[in-house]
């Protein structure tokens, strides 16, 4: 017997390939399907079952793919909702023959109502391990605000109590030994308190994670629901297409790498009102980029950053990207539902530069530039673009906090006529801001190169850490 954690630090995504004798099962897939094919190939064996554990809202899943690229059967869990594509129903308990290997499904509304557990029964009938999707993580539990977007009447507090009787009633009672795969890691917006980890015995997790020591349901559904952020906007419309299907990635990769000239990428731009994305890592992207167009980098939690700035999945999206990483970037912005790229600048941004177009860039400054700019004129404006916690945890004294999260409630705070200088924690979120405003007519924010480490690495700077109000009683 095979088992295999695919895990996608972009996303801080589990998927799970398991093979019994010459059968193979796929857990929550990633959209683009073709490794899982080529993986079971090597192996001689079939995909038989895509099984979800839910109707993901973080990324689209591959399950209509697979199925329809390999003749596997999808599977979910209980659930009223009519999907766009034929699918297999389970109910509570019912068992699935791979191999000599059997997976029984555990019904666990909470996170969302049709939210399953996948028990893996090994070749020698031994229960194994537990496949948790979004219901339980390492250190954590599925926020259960989510499916009360998409599904009427449903409160988070109904939610959070059909979430604590699954865990006390469904998961809890099964045996220690078992190993938890969840859906996800840290860095995740499904959860609030996810451990890095990316597995552990359920054993360990009765005894560590907080939401399943002992406490009442009313307990609990305060516990689980305190210090909830509004999750990113895109994720309703990826449980929809998950739901109702979706274009063939391969369809999606026929539309969007698509090299286009210069001009035809100008032409583009000006014909469709195509946002023009920049992938290109922070400091290259500030000394010179195509106007109006916006930087999120390829190399950091691209993916999350993209749904938190681009409210509408069906914005068509022209790609610069460094030479050779176009499809990348096309794979993961389809990945979370954007599917309308329409090209991609061949030779990249030095061949707009090379044919004569017009170019702009921002200023970036280091640190130690800062403090000397400061000791002339101390009363600078710093703008910390991080979220509300990291800034609350400790700040440059005097500075503003206008997180990227809320960019659009952050920007009322700016005034165009005024020079800002603009910082995050390591300079990945200060572009992006910067980049928005500018593509909105903000001229004068001045990039911190490094963020809020460098700054506090220079020693040159009044550092001032949050002060919890009850420690002034």
């Amino acid at each position: 017997m095979k088992i295999e954690q695919i895990y996608t630090g972009c996303l801080a995504q589990g998927a799970y390939y398991i093979e019994s004798e010459g059968e193979a099962a796929v857990i929550d897939p990633l959209r683009e399907v073709q490794p899982y094919i080529e993986k079971a190939e090597r192996r001689n064996a079939k995909i038989k079952y895509v099984f979800e554990t839910h109707f993901h809202a973080d990324f689209v899943s591959g399950h209509k793919d697979l199925a329809a690229k390999t003749g596997a059967k999808i599977v979910y869990g209980p659930t009223g909702m009519k999907m766009g594509f034929d699918a297999v129903i389970a109910e509570d308990n019912q068992e699935f023959t791979l191999g000599k290997a059997r997976i029984k499904v555990i019904h666990t509304p909470g996170h969302t109502m049709e939210s399953v557990c996948y028990l893996l029964i090994n070749e020698e009938g031994k229960e194994e391990a537990i496949f948790t999707g979004d219901t339980l993580f390492i250190g954590d539990v599925g926020r259960p605000d989510l499916a009360q977007k998409v599904v009427k009447d449903l409160t988070q507090e109904i939610l959070a109590g059909h979430l604590y009787d699954s865990l006390r009633n469904k998961l809890m009672p099964l045996p220690d030994h078992l190993i938890v795969y969840p859906a996800h890691g840290a860095g995740s917006a499904c959860g609030k308190n996810m451990s890095k980890e990316t597995s552990d015995t359920l054993g360990n997790q009765k005894k560590t994670n907080y939401a399943l020591q002992p406490m009442t349901k009313e307990e609990f559904i305060r516990e689980v629901l305190s210090g909830l952020t509004p999750p990113p906007a895109y994720f309703p419309q990826n449980v929809m297409m998950n739901i109702q299907g979706y274009d063939s990635i391969d369809e999606v990769l026929e539309r969007g790498v698509r090299p286009l000239s210069p001009a035809e990428f100008e032409a583009a731009a000006n014909e469709t009102g195509a946002l023009i994305l920049d992938t290109r890592e922070a400091q290259v992207f500030a000394k010179g980029f195509i106007p109006n167009s916006i930087n999120i980098g390829i190399d950091g939690s691209f993916a999350v950053w993209v749904g938190a700035m681009i409210p509408d999945l069906k914005q068509e999206i022209l790609v610069v990207a460094e030479e050779g990483r176009e499809e990348e970037v096309i794979t993961r912005l389809a990945r979370v539902g954007y599917d309308y790229s329409i090209g991609f600048l061949a030779g990249g941004f030095k061949s707009w530069k090379e044919a004569g177009f017009e170019v702009d860039s921002i200023p970036s400054i280091t640190a130690e530039e800062l403090a000397s700019i400061r000791e002339n004129s101390p009363q600078i404006s710093i703008l910390d673009v991080r979220k509300n916690s990291e800034f609350l945890s400790e700040h440059v004294l005097d500075a503003e906090n206008t997180p990227l999260d809320y960019i659009n409630d952050s920007m009322l705070k700016v005034d165009k006529n005024k020079t800002y200088y603009v910082h995050c924690a390591g300079g990945y979120r200060s572009m992006v801001f910067a980049s928005i405003l500018k593509a909105r007519g903000y001229d004068k924010l001045i990039d911190i190169a490094g963020g809020f480490k460098a700054i506090k690495e220079s020693g040159k700077f009044p550092i001032t850490d949050y002060v919890c109000p009850t420690t002034l009683l």
